[in-house]
């Protein structure tokens, strides 16, 4: 019984812990901040008058425009202020960085990623933009996938599944309705 317990003790001190996952915190990194509007003008483009975005979501005040490939969809862009702002939208201005490769004076500051804010109005749009710095810090937080650890990914059918919708017909059955098979000539 005491070479039970002694192996037992033994193998438990020598196997390691399960690993947690600990969130990071998010690094913050810099970012030149443009803004764009809803009301028209140079601000706009015809998605972005009729409140459409890349996503397929409404576009709203709380929104802005990422490159995709350096901030997935869904993530938080949060501001010094602690404003945070969904990344729901795209753009070529904001994929090629032009704002930050042409206005800044540093390398850093050419280097630094592009986020263009969402506004309803060109003068709510104008007032932010001349109340904030060019360049700021933003910290972006990615939403988390329940059930997928960081290292798996999900696993994707190799075709798509499609099934055929059942065509339901009001006939002298009743009130319920009888289901029928869609006729073949």
């Amino acid at each position: 019984m005491k070479g039970i317990l002694s192996a037992v003790l033994l193998v438990s001190i020598s196997t390691p812990a399960p690993a947690v996952l600990v969130a990071k915190k998010p690094e913050q990194q810099l970012a030149r901040v443009t803004v764009y509007w809803a009301s028209g003008g140079k601000g706009s483009d015809r998605y972005t008058r009729r409140h459409k975005c890349a996503t397929g979501l409404r576009l709203r005040s709380g929104h802005c425009a990422v490159d995709p490939k350096r901030i997935p969809y869904g993530s938080s862009v949060i501001l010094p202020d602690g404003t945070s702002l969904a990344a729901v939208d795209t753009g070529t201005a904001v994929r090629n960085r032009k704002a930050a490769r042409v206005l800044g004076k540093t390398s850093t500051e050419r280097n630094a990623i592009v986020i263009d804010r969402f506004f309803e109005t060109k003068r709510q749009a104008l007032a932010w933009a001349n109340s904030h710095p060019h360049f700021i810090p933003i910290r972006v937080v990615t939403p988390a996938k329940k059930g997928v650890s960081p290292t798996v990914q999900p696993i994707q059918p190799l075709r798509p599944v499609v099934k055929a919708p059942a065509v339901i017909a009001q006939n002298s059955a009743g009130p319920r309705g009888a289901l029928q098979l869609p006729k073949i000539h």
